[in-house]
């Protein structure tokens, strides 16, 4: 598959997956106690909808070798420190 075509086709299932939670968003009622305005067979409709288009952003990543995104806390420990580029190639000196 081409580059462009992958591409677009990222950028398709991006704003796909945003319109649809969106509408999630926007139909969802204020308070538990109020029926939802969709059906229950749409809003599984919607969920497999989802599904979908993770799955298929998923293997579109992995065709192109991109690490898989996970959230993370802003507290949680970072696997690998950023170090600034000023910093590359110098030594700390040593505390004598």
């Amino acid at each position: 598959m081409s580059d462009d075509i992958s591409r677009k086709e990222r950028e398709i299932l991006m704003v796909m997956r945003k319109v649809l939670a969106q509408i999630i968003k926007d139909t969802t009622p204020p308070s538990r106690a109020m029926k939802h305005p969709l059906s229950d067979q749409t809003i599984q409709d919607v969920r497999n909808c989802l599904g979908l288009i993770s799955a298929r952003e998923r293997e579109l990543a992995d065709a192109a070798g991109v690490a898989q995104e996970r959230p993370y806390y802003s507290d949680q420990q970072r696997a690998a420190d950023v170090v600034p580029i000023g910093r590359i190639g110098k030594r700390d000196k040593p505390d004598t």
